[in-house]
């Protein structure tokens, strides 16, 4: 399954708006978790069920990892995990996120993103 996990991030400061950032624009879906929250574990599990790339930053295994909870809060107006962008957008949590997939509008979200990513690697190659 290709889901991917960051551990290794350690830089203070500005750095993690940054890196949060540059994580949400390189990759179609992103889910801040922790690896001890039930509901983090529900949304990395719907991904997976749908076959859906996803990378995974575990917050709790990060050296400055209240540093991008904070960023986070800051972006997202709560502080609360996950905390889960689709095509660099923010949509919520868990819940929120379940609530897209029953109306039938996640997957969309997702090719979106997949769609524009293509179409930029094509125009690279041309």
């Amino acid at each position: 399954m290709g889901n991917s996990t960051s551990s290794t991030w350690g830089k203070p400061a500005a750095a993690p708006l940054n890196q949060i950032q540059e994580t949400i624009s390189d990759n179609c879906v992103v889910i801040y978790s922790k690896t001890s929250c039930s509901y983090c574990n529900m949304a990395k599990k719907l991904f997976h069920n749908m076959n859906i790339n996803y990378k995974v930053v575990e917050l709790g295994l990060l050296e400055y990892g209240s540093q991008f909870q904070e960023a986070l809060a800051k972006m997202t107006g709560e502080r609360t995990v996950p905390r889960i962008f689709v095509n660099g957008t923010f949509i919520g949590g868990a819940t929120d996120t379940h609530r897209l997939h029953q109306e039938g509008k996640l997957l969309p979200l997702v090719h979106q993103c997949y769609l524009k990513k293509s179409k930029k690697h094509f125009g690279d190659s041309v």
